[in-house]
């Protein structure tokens, strides 16, 4: 049976520049996901070893551009190593499958707010920019929120903190997280609609791209201010939950997330694991070296 044409003489519905549907968007946008994921996951878990305080390598001396002598904890490519030689090759991509179902949970949830935020916006053209920051921004937020919430671990492992500690041992450090999300949020849109509307002049010819650029840079600052609240998360969702880890002498017990960001703060380990390299050790912790 032939295809039906249209007056054109083209097969309806087998055209080339057919435009995609959502669903299709969706999958591709998953399958590009999961494969970064996959990528990036030895990187995270090397940052999540370093921010839990794990150091199983001696640290080295070494020196400062001013010829200082300095102790220098061991890099990424370090840590890399003794993974590889503890745990194997498969070692370094432990824990991969929550990530991937995180950030499939992620992906759909966002996109779904986001075709409703489209909607809404088409609806109300009057608004002032200012206000779609503000809307968008709120929007955001709760994406991250609720992301937050739903990928604190799988079921299984659910299901065992749940019954050794109840409902609120699932979102022991949800509110660091969910703090440091939102504070991320509205200081990267709100500085970044700033400095579009305010710094960038509309006769410069490259204004657009800047502006294109300006929230991806704006989120990298913003990114180093709240990353002790992420460190405070992270910690308080190991923290006395049966892993040697979360246990004394390897971390004190810790009574609120505010008593774990003092503890952090006065060890000098707030931006413990925001570096990958070149990891000098906190002054608090460095023994004398002789000249």
């Amino acid at each position: 049976m032939e295809s039906p044409e249209n007056p054109s003489g083209q097969a309806v519905g087998v055209g080339r520049d057919a435009p995609a549907t959502p669903v299709d968007v969706d999958t591709a946008v998953l399958l590009l996901g999961a494969g970064v994921t996959a990528f990036t996951h030895p990187l995270l878990y090397v940052k999540l070893l370093i921010q839990m305080g794990h150091e199983p390598l001696p640290s080295t001396v070494g020196t400062t551009m001013f010829g200082r002598r300095v102790l220098y904890l061991p890099g990424f490519f370090s840590y890399v190593r003794h993974i590889v030689k503890v745990d194997g090759s498969r070692g370094l991509f432990r824990g991969l499958s929550p990530r991937i179902m995180s950030s499939a949970i992620s992906t759909v949830v966002r996109s779904g707010v986001k075709r409703q935020v489209d909607i809404l916006s088409k609806k109300d053209d009057l608004q002032t920019s200012l206000s779609k920051v503000v809307k968008e921004t709120s929007h955001e937020m709760l994406i991250q929120s609720s992301h937050s919430s739903s990928s604190c671990g799988m079921f299984s492992c659910m299901v065992k903190i749940f019954k050794e500690e109840g409902l609120a041992g699932i979102y022991v450090g949800l509110v660091p997280h969910v703090a440091g999300e939102v504070l991320f949020l509205w200081c990267c849109n709100l500085l970044a609609h700033i400095i579009n509307t305010y710094a960038v002049d509309e006769s410069f010819s490259q204004a657009s791209a800047i502006r294109s650029y300006t929230k991806f840079v704006m989120g990298i600052a913003v990114s180093v201010l709240t990353y002790p609240f992420m460190l405070v998360a992270d910690l308080m969702a190991v923290n006395n939950c049966g892993l040697a880890a979360g246990l004394p002498p390897h971390s004190p017990i810790f009574k609120s997330w505010r008593h774990c960001w003092n503890h952090l703060s006065n060890k000098g380990h707030l931006f413990r694991g925001s570096s990958f390299f070149f990891r000098r050790a906190p002054v608090t912790s460095l023994p004398y070296i002789e000249e």
